[in-house]
């Protein structure tokens, strides 16, 4: 029997998703937890893979089992074994054609940004900061080009393992609350540091370093040299992906709330 989880994580207790030596992936905790429930050992297959520091308030996973339990046993039971940072929220049955990667038609990320000179207390660890305010109107100009099939070679960290750099960017949207400033991206894929490096060199023009126009530069220069730095993973957040209707899915996405 194959099940489809829905999992939150506050990314900076792990050292990213992806299993590990160590033992200290979000992967790691999530297939001991099962692993007790389950009383066999469980590999689990994820949407996306997120680095060290990164969240997800809808990871969306999926495992194999021949264990025929409640759905309650693989969310109650799986929490009462995880650790206070991770929480399956729902659980539930799919084909076997259903896979939590291959089977995802886009993919949805959120980066929380706070511009104030003083940096976050309340939320560290859960927003990125930059010190100076940032010029939203600046911030739209600048991302309007990227959204569409492009490739983004100069946002693609070098040990990526990507096949191809061209990834269809759906949505890229911008809106403040105080100084808070969210960025909601969707596309079919993600590159690896993609969003952390568009944000770096969005903070840029922001800042009045870099002209608006210059992201359209950096886009066609297809050289990750040009751009700036990768912005820190504190404030991104995996919000969710989607699936064909025909899985029978509960919500897959869910809104990233954070309090400015």
């Amino acid at each position: 029997m194959r099940i489809a989880l829905a999992v939150e994580y506050a990314g900076h207790a792990f050292c990213g998703f992806q299993s590990q030596a160590a033992g200290c992936g979000v992967q790691d905790a999530l297939e001991r937890a099962l692993a007790v429930i389950a009383d066999h050992p469980v590999g689990v297959v994820a949407a996306g893979r997120t680095d060290a520091g990164v969240h997800a308030v809808s990871q969306l996973v999926h495992f194999d089992t021949s264990s025929g339990r409640p759905l309650s046993a693989w969310t109650r039971g799986a929490n009462a074994h995880l650790p206070a940072s991770v929480a399956v929220l729902w659980a539930h049955p799919v084909p076997e054609d259903f896979h939590a990667r291959f089977a995802a038609t886009a993919r949805h990320y959120t980066y929380l940004l706070v511009d104030r000179a003083q940096r976050p207390g309340l939320n560290a660890g859960r927003t990125g900061w930059y010190h100076l305010p940032l010029d939203v109107d600046a911030l739209r100009t600048g991302i309007r080009n990227l959204v569409g099939t492009h490739d983004f070679s100069s946002f693609r960290a070098a040990e990526c393992q990507a096949k191809s750099p061209v990834k269809t960017l759906l949505r890229a949207d911008i809106t403040r609350a105080g100084d808070l400033i969210r960025f909601d991206f969707s596309a079919n894929a993600f590159l690896h540091h993609m969003i952390r490096n568009i944000v770096g060199a969005l903070v840029y023009v922001g800042a009045g370093r870099l002209p608006p126009e210059a992201m359209l530069a950096l886009l066609e220069a297809r050289d990750r040299a040009r751009a700036p730095p990768t912005f820190a993973p504190d404030g991104l957040y995996f919000a969710g992906a989607d699936y064909d209707a025909r899985f029978g899915l509960p919500p897959t996405v869910r809104t990233v709330q954070v309090a400015a």
